[in-house]
């Protein structure tokens, strides 16, 4: 199978992808704005986050540069408010060109990492680069540790993410994006992970 079937198949059926929204600074200052839809969450103690960034033409993209580089990069969530303005920093800017400048993004300074926050994002992530991991032949996986998490009130009350305050995009195969659509409820029938230091209860 060639690599472009391979692509189209995997994107068509592996469906919906959270989209990581990625800010990230290059050596001289430059903010890159980028989003991924090969990502998701790999670990919780302590908080992992996985965005896999293939190259192209043997080249490195200016996101998986940037972190490769600095090792420090910001995962914004990417929302229905914002997705317009999320996809058009999907387009094919110069290296040396600012998505965030060209476009006029605002951003917010961050508190644990050099590359700064979208402002438009309900949820900013800093991460710092755990592992870098390279997978077959064109792509590799960067593994971040969430070293601070930002988000807004109206999403976050203190305990719980209101997911459908949130609305967060994902992305389907070919040109296509997809909202939350209808919620199901359904009762948990596994135990929630707790923590490490939380001391364990009479054996029965």
């Amino acid at each position: 199978m060639d690599t472009a079937m391979a692509y189209r198949l995997l994107c068509g059926v592996v469906a919906p992808r959270p989209i990581a929204w990625i800010t990230s600074i290059d050596a001289a200052g430059v903010v890159n704005a980028a989003p991924f839809s090969s990502y998701n969450y790999v670990a919780h103690s302590p908080p992992m986050l996985a965005v896999n960034i293939g190259s192209r033409n043997g080249d490195l993209k200016d996101t998986a540069r940037n972190i490769t580089q600095t090792g420090e990069f910001v995962v914004n969530v990417a929302t229905e408010a914002n997705m317009e303005l999320m996809h058009q920093t999907s387009a094919e800017f110069a290296p040396d060109v600012s998505e965030v400048q060209a476009l006029d993004i605002a951003l917010l300074p961050s508190s644990q990492v050099r590359p700064p926050r979208i402002a438009v994002s309900p949820v900013q992530m800093e991460c710092r680069l755990h592992q870098r991991v390279p997978l077959g032949r064109l792509n590799t996986l960067y593994i971040g540790e969430v070293v601070a998490f930002h988000l807004a009130d109206d999403v976050f009350d203190g305990k719980h993410v209101d997911t459908a305050r949130l609305r967060p995009i994902a992305r389907l195969g070919g040109p296509y994006y997809a909202a939350l659509g209808e919620i199901f409820l359904r009762p948990i029938l596994q135990t929630p992970p707790v923590s490490d230091t939380a001391t364990p209860g009479p054996l029965p």
